[in-house]
Formats: structure tokens, sequence, C-alpha cells
């Protein structure tokens, strides 16, 4: 039995701009990997750490596509921590944070791993259960819905 999809999905390419407003920083070019269960960011350094006794991990971000010239720091709750296996085969424990989404005109909270993506192509992978109910993906195409441009300038 086939399963057709919602019609009134958008369809969106193989790598789109992401916007995680949580995380004040510049849209970021994600590849959109089906493959993938969870979502993942590049964080070229994680550490726990409590705020209020509440689990929180601290990482380091470099947001900008092929640019390590801008460094941030952000601090969250944590929401999980797990193994993940990597493209590699290799099974790494992660933090999970969970956080919102912006793609096209769609806000969401999507669960996300972070992890050191430095050799990768892309900061940022968007993983099948973010989205799961908001896109079908055509790997045809790239860049669908283009740039957000009025968050450009986001420090």
């Amino acid at each position: 039995m086939t399963h057709h999809p919602e019609p009134d999905l958008p369809i969106i390419g193989w790598q789109e701009w992401v916007i995680l407003p949580a995380l004040e920083i510049p849209p970021v070019l994600a590849k959109i990997d089906t493959g993938a269960r969870t979502s993942a960011l590049h964080a070229y350094y994680t550490e726990p750490c409590e705020i209020d006794g509440i689990p929180h991990v601290r990482f380091g971000l470099h947001p900008l596509h092929g640019d390590d010239s801008m460094a941030v720091e952000r601090v969250l709750p944590v929401k999980d921590r797990r193994p993940v296996r990597s493209s590699n085969g290799e099974v790494e424990e992660r933090f999970v944070i969970e956080t919102p989404l912006e793609m096209g005109n769609q806000r969401y909270l999507i669960e996300m791993t972070l992890t050191a993506r430095d050799t990768m192509q892309f900061r940022m992978l968007v993983g099948r259960t973010a989205l799961a109910n908001h896109f079908l993906v055509d790997c045809r195409l790239k860049q669908t819905l283009g740039h957000p441009t009025h968050l450009k300038d986001t420090p």
C-alpha cells in the first residue's frame, strides 16, 4: 500500500536556510537529511553545567557557513543525552536540546543534538523527525525557501 503525502505540505530541497531564533545567530544553511532521524548542529565544544539545579549544556558555535571567524557561546537546558550513530558508523553520546526552528513560514520546536561537524560541509542537519508533517523533500531542488533576509544582520 502506497502512502500519499498531504498535498498542501510545502516542498523543500536538499539544502535550505533555517533560523534558530532561541540561539540568536544568523540564518544557517542546513542539509535536509531524511536519512538522519534527529537534527544535528555543529558545536565545536560542549560541556555540561547546572543552573538552579537544572542540567544545561554550554556550547560553542561557528554559525557562518564555511567561515569560523564568528564564534558564539550559548547555554541551554539539556533535554536528553543519547547515543547517536554518525554517518561514519561510530556511536557518540550527544547532548540533546529542544529549540524552535523556522523554515519558510513555519516555526515549531525540534530536538537537536550537538556534535562537532568541523569536517562536514554543513553546520546543521535537519533530520526526518523535524521534517515530518511539515515538509516534503524533493532531492532535485535546493534553497526553495530562499534566504531569510529579514534576519541576515542578526548578531
